[in-house]
Parts: C-alpha cells; sequence; structure tokens
C-alpha cells in the first residue's frame, strides 16, 4: 500500500534521486543506449534503493500515481486519430499545398512549417498539434531531399514556443491560469506579442542553422501537385471528429475533462467510422476488419514514446515524493526574499530580480524534468511572493509561463512534444540524436529567453499596454518589409 512505504525526504534521499536523473540524463546526452533502457534502468535503480535500502525514494503504489494516465492515453488516441487520417491522402494533399506555397524556395517552407505549427499550436495542444503536423513534415522532407530534422526540429520548436501565448496551448499554462485565477484573454493580452517575436526569431535562426541542408534540396521537387484525396467520406468524418476532439479541449474549464478523454472518443468514434465505411464497399471479411484496427494499433501508435514517458513520469515522481523538486523551487523564493533584504532593491527593481530569477530558474529546469509537475510545486512559491511582493506582481506568473513553456525547448526531454516528434523520427528511420537537439535547441531557447527578459523589464519600467502596442508595431513593420521585399522579387 503506498501508506506502508512513504518516501523519505532527508538530504539523502533527494541527492540519490538527483544522481540517478543526472546519470540517466548524462547517458542520454552520450547516446550509449537507447533512451528507453536508460530511463528503464534509472527507475529499476530508484526501485532498488527504496526496497532494499532505509531511503525510500519511490514505492511501487506511489509510481503508479506519478504516471500521468491523461498525457499516454492523449498521445495514443491521437496517434491513432491521425493514423486514421493518413489512408485518406490528407497529408498528401495538405503537403503539395504547402509546397506550391513557398513557391519552390526550401527557406520558405521552412518558414510555412514554423508559422503553421506555431500557430495552431496557440491553439492545441502542442503534443497534439506536432502529432497532426509531422506526418506533413515528414512528407515535405522527402519530396525535396532536406534531411528531416531541419524541418521536424523547427517544427517542434515552434509547437512549444506557440503553445506558450495562451492559456491551452501547453499544459502548465492551464495549472497556472487555474492556480493564478488568470483568464484566456489575459494570456492573449500579455505573452501573443512577444511569443510572435519569438517565432520570427526562430524562423531566421532556423534559417541560418540549417542553410547548408535547405541550399542542397531539391528545388525542382518542391513543384505544385501532391497527393488526392483518396478516401473523401472518412475523411470529412475525420474532420467533423477531429473538429470535436478540438472542441472537447477548448471546453475543458465548462465539462471538467482531460484533454484524453475528448481523444480517446474521438479515436473510437473515428475507428467505428473506418470500419463502418469500409463495409459499404467491401464484402465483409473478418480478416480485413480487423486489420483496420488492429494496423492502426501494431502501426501508427509509437509504444516506445509512451514506455518513455511512463519511465520518465516514475523518474520525476521520485524528485517529487523526496521533497527534491520542493526544494529546488523553494530556493526561488529564499533568494528573491534575501536579495531585496540585502541590497534593498526597489519595488520594481525587486520584481525584476525575482521575475527573471523565477524565468530563467524555471527554463533550467524544465530542460531537465517535465514541466508539469515543477509548475505544480512552484505556484504556491510563486503565490507567496506575490502576496509578499508589491507592485505589479503579475509579472511573476508570466516570467513562469514563458520559462517554464521555453526551457522545454532546450533538451530532448524538456517536453512532451519534443519525446513524441524524436520517437517518430526515430521510427521512420531517421533519428534526431540528443546532442544533436540539444546544439539546434540551446541557441534558440537562450534567444526566446532574452525576448522573455526583455518583455519583463518593459512590463515593468514602461508598461504594459505601451509593451503590447510597441511590440505590435514592431511585428508590423517586420510584416510590411516582408511584403514590400517579396512584391520586388
Amino acid at each position: 500500500m503506498a501508506s506502508a512505504l512513504p518516501a523519505t525526504q532527508d538530504p539523502v534521499s533527494q541527492l540519490l534521486v538527483a544522481v540517478v536523473i543526472a546519470g540517466a540524463f548524462g547517458l542520454l546526452v552520450l547516446e550509449k543506449a537507447h533512451r528507453v533502457l536508460i530511463i528503464f534502468s534509472a527507475v529499476a535503480l530508484l526501485w532498488l534503493i527504496t526496497y532494499l535500502t532505509p531511503y525510500r525514494l519511490i514505492s511501487f503504489e506511489q509510481a503508479q500515481q506519478a504516471i500521468d494516465l491523461n498525457v499516454i492515453l492523449l498521445l495514443a488516441a491521437m496517434m491513432a486519430i491521425v493514423g486514421v487520417l493518413k489512408t485518406t491522402g490528407v497529408f498528401g494533399y495538405l503537403v503539395g499545398r504547402l509546397m506550391q506555397r513557398s513557391g519552390g524556395h526550401p527557406a520558405a517552407l521552412l518558414g510555412l512549417v514554423v508559422w503553421f505549427t506555431g500557430l495552431l499550436s496557440a491553439f492545441a495542444d502542442n503534443v497534439t498539434t506536432v502529432i497532426f503536423v509531422y506526418p506533413m513534415v515528414a512528407a515535405m522532407a522527402r519530396a525535396s531531399a532536406i534531411p528531416l530534422a531541419a524541418l521536424a526540429l523547427p517544427m517542434v520548436i515552434a509547437s512549444n514556443i506557440g503553445g506558450t501565448a495562451t492559456l491551452i496551448g501547453d499544459p502548465p499554462n492551464i495549472l497556472i491560469g487555474s492556480g493564478a485565477g488568470l483568464s484566456f484573454g489575459q494570456f492573449i493580452e500579455n505573452l501573443t506579442v512577444p511569443v510572435l517575436l519569438m517565432l520570427v526569431v526562430c524562423v531566421h535562426f532556423s534559417r541560418r542553422y540549417f542553410r547548408a541542408e535547405l541550399a542542397a534540396g531539391h528545388v525542382g521537387t518542391l513543384a505544385p501537385g501532391g497527393q488526392a484525396i483518396t478516401q473523401p467520406l472518412l475523411l470529412r468524418w475525420g474532420l467533423g471528429i477531429s473538429a470535436l476532439v478540438f472542441l472537447g479541449f477548448f471546453t475543458h474549464s465548462l465539462t471538467g475533462m482531460p484533454a484524453a478523454v475528448p481523444a480517446a472518443i474521438g479515436a473510437a468514434l473515428l475507428l467505428v467510422a473506418q470500419d463502418l465505411i469500409y463495409l459499404r464497399g467491401a464484402r465483409e471479411s473478418q480478416e480485413e476488419r480487423v486489420h483496420g484496427i488492429l494496423d492502426v494499433i501494431e502501426r501508427e501508435i509509437e509504444w516506445p514514446t509512451l514506455a518513455f514517458f511512463a519511465f520518465l513520469f516514475i523518474a520525476v515522481g521520485a524528485a517529487v515524493q523526496t521533497g527534491l523538486i520542493d526544494t529546488l523551487a523553494g530556493g526561488l523564493g529564499s533568494l528573491v526574499e534575501g536579495g531585496r533584504a540585502r541590497f534593498g532593491w526597489s519595488e520594481n527593481g525587486t520584481l525584476l530580480f525575482a521575475g527573471l530569477l523565477i524565468l530563467w530558474a524555471s527554463a533550467a529546469l524544465s530542460a531537465l524534468i517535465d514541466n508539469i509537475p515543477y509548475v505544480a510545486v512552484t505556484i504556491p512559491i510563486v503565490a507567496r511572493l506575490v502576496g509578499h511582493l508589491s507592485g505589479d506582481t503579475e509579472i511573476l506568473w508570466w516570467a513562469l509561463a514563458l520559462g517554464a513553456c521555453l526551457g522545454g525547448n532546450g533538451t530532448a526531454i524538456g517536453a512532451s512534444a519534443n519525446v513524441t516528434v524524436i520517437g517518430l523520427a526515430e521510427r521512420a528511420g531517421s533519428p534526431i540524436g540528443f546532442r544533436e537537439f540539444a546544439r539546434y535547441g540551446l541557441p534558440i531557447t537562450a534567444l526566446t529567453l532574452l525576448i522573455g527578459s526583455l518583455f519583463i523589464v518593459s512590463h515593468l519600467y514602461v508598461g504594459k499596454l505601451p509593451t503590447f502596442f510597441g511590440g505590435s508595431a514592431l511585428l508590423g513593420l517586420y510584416f510590411m518589409g516582408r511584403l514590400v521585399s517579396k512584391r520586388d522579387r
């Protein structure tokens, strides 16, 4: 029973968990073994210590509670939906349209991928977004002879950036909105402008970083055309059911349904629709009827990725159970309180220090551990700071949202979307290594955090509305310049 083995929260227990997680992280960086084997072994070591030593890091019962079934089922259900949609030819069709829109320029194609993914992720869970967009990106990479990583990495980074803009775009934002009483409109008002600026930076940085890969792409193959829609009736059903699934995501606050529930219902409905449509055009065959569901389960659901998530949740659960995350998050509050007392900072100076500390510390920690449990334990710390400090303390919540969401771009395990795309790429025969991800992700994470830092400074010293209108004007000038440049060509 869970109560029979309560976790020990002494410094030694916390150090043991930190060493095991750091060791697993190091092995992931070195890529000496498959990521599932590494994290599975780490969990096994945690259990070995728990049951054979006086240090109770995480019991089996606590591990069951640590696994976020909502995330696991959401991933599996959305993979199933995408698997059925693949059979309709819709992804090939969309690839053709996007390639036509790019005008035959690989750099323009990359920009379209970033903007399409980023904007979609603002209104859909970023994991759902990458599951939907990945098949198109993979097809574009094959058609243009561009390495998959040159399109897939900007896509996943854009999904994490875009998801930062709204209350529903990233799970940590849902937690922050609930804990701080922030509305959907407040997220849009405060975070949309800096997020759009970050997407601009993402496009330009990605084009520069992957300039050799883009230059090697066969521009001639980026011609219009694309695959035809092969099953229009199933596509109509698929789009309708997908719309209902997204409606379920948007109405979470009204229905109370976790994201996995509408996704699972939608997947079941679409698989039933696929079966019934098959019966309309073919003679009933038990073997072929079974084939549809088994094909989705065996080929479209990325089981190694789901296993990695499950074991990762257990490892992070040990950090939560032993109080390691509480200790790290509590250190933020102590630093702010100590700095204000020692240096006698002004109201805005204290908020600036607190905001930048929360932003960068949250980003660093979110690059190493899942940002959902981190945000969950950090919300009370920030709430305490908000209660003790004066001035526009709302900025601390935006700092937490920016740091937790953007920090996940730094490493392959920093965000659920990252792990998902890496698993899909591996299955496609184009693995993206941990170091390859970090070489691209860390610089762009630093750039976006710098934009976030400037946003905090401007919010405090210039004001919320001037920051919003000034940033909007800057974006307007940028897009006008792009239109003029494109017209002159």
